[in-house]
């Protein structure tokens, strides 16, 4: 039997304390009071989850379009719950660690996991470097790309890691593939209550979570039924490949697209070439182009460097860039690159 949202596990601790929704309460509230801003976000989020209402109100990350406020039903994020420890195996009395800002969904579902499963929950603040004990060890955690890339020290007190927010590139693959810990790389959104699906990383296919649904549309773009979170149809802007039920590859994203002479190039498979080169933050886009339509170039963000023809040679010709600019530091929002922006203030500087 499924539980309820109002449902707290008789397993679930924070920080070695076991938690009903009086203390739950208790801990929300210490933090909006004296905690710090992390801690003020967590209480909010704690205080509204265990209020009378139904439905919880956040905003999205902008992947499907524009960042809207939508309204999740919270037995709906219980669901998310229920299917992620089902995918990955999780059980209550599980040691996890939640080291990701509550602010964002991706934080919320660490706490409501805790909570539903009955985890045994370890919270610090989040930082690009994990602060753990070193001889500690969990059972689970969530973080983003930075983290992974920051903590790789740590990463071995791990079971079972899953990371989500951004793409990986294949240099960052290779180092985590080093690692002990069961590494999954994670696919989801706001709108699906963070992933419906993961796969081990080094793995090119994605797979669903239980009771998710997938087909694509006329653009290639993936569909997404998820009947136990949200009656909405998702449509999204991802490239994909779907090879039966439950298994799809993801390509990059449709408004990524650089139509250059008439043929179409995806910006991620090309980053994906260039990443074990590039040790700086990187990102290909298209910008007008008299002849072309669209020329494909090179957005890095460093001081100046020479960059050398030699240096695409991995790359197919017409995918080399046709021009490479130099940023100090990119255009971010909610954790993601604001390409779009950045290539916009390029052609307003000429």
């Amino acid at each position: 039997m499924t539980p309820n949202y109002t449902n707290i596990h008789n397993r679930f601790k924070i920080n070695g304390v076991y938690l009903n929704r009086e203390g739950l309460f208790q801990l929300g509230f210490n933090g909006i009071k004296e905690g710090d801003d992390y801690e003020k976000d967590m209480g909010l989020f704690i205080l509204d989850w265990i209020d009378e209402n139904e439905t919880i109100q956040l905003m999205t990350s902008g992947t499907t379009g524009i960042p809207k406020l939508i309204t999740l039903q919270k037995q709906a994020m219980v669901n998310s719950a229920i299917a992620t420890a089902d995918f990955f195996n999780l059980r209550p009395g599980d040691k996890a660690l939640h080291c990701l800002p509550t602010k964002y969904i991706a934080g919320k579902m660490m706490l409501i996991r805790a909570i539903i499963i009955g985890l045994e929950l370890d919270i610090v603040a989040p930082s690009s470097h994990i602060e753990i004990v070193p001889s500690k060890k969990y059972d689970f955690t969530a973080i983003v790309p930075m983290q992974a890339q920051a903590s790789f020290s740590v990463l071995n007190q791990f079971k079972k890691i899953i990371i989500g927010g951004a793409k990986l590139d294949l240099a960052l693959v290779e180092k985590l593939s080093a690692c002990s810990a069961d590494i999954y790389e994670t696919y989801g959104m706001t709108e699906t209550i963070t992933h419906i699906a993961a796969k081990k990383i080094g793995v090119d296919r994605f797979k669903v979570l239980p009771h998710i649904k997938i087909s694509k549309d006329e653009r290639g773009c993936l569909i997404i039924q998820a009947p136990n979170i949200t009656d909405e149809i998702i449509v999204t802007n991802d490239l994909v490949e779907i090879y039966n039920d439950i298994e799809f590859q993801w390509f990059g994203r449709y408004d990524n697209v650089i139509n250059s002479g008439g043929i179409k190039y995806i910006p991620e498979q090309i980053e994906a070439k260039l990443a074990v080169k590039l040790k700086h933050r990187f990102f290909i886009a298209g910008m007008p182009d008299s002849v072309l339509g669209q020329k494909i170039v090179l957005f890095i963000e460093a001081e100046k460097f020479p960059v050398e023809a030699a240096f695409f040679d991995i790359l197919e010709k017409f995918e080399r860039p046709k021009e490479t600019y130099f940023l100090p530091k990119f255009i971010e929002k909610n954790n993601k690159i604001r390409r779009f922006e950045m290539v916009k203030n390029q052609l307003l500087s000429f």
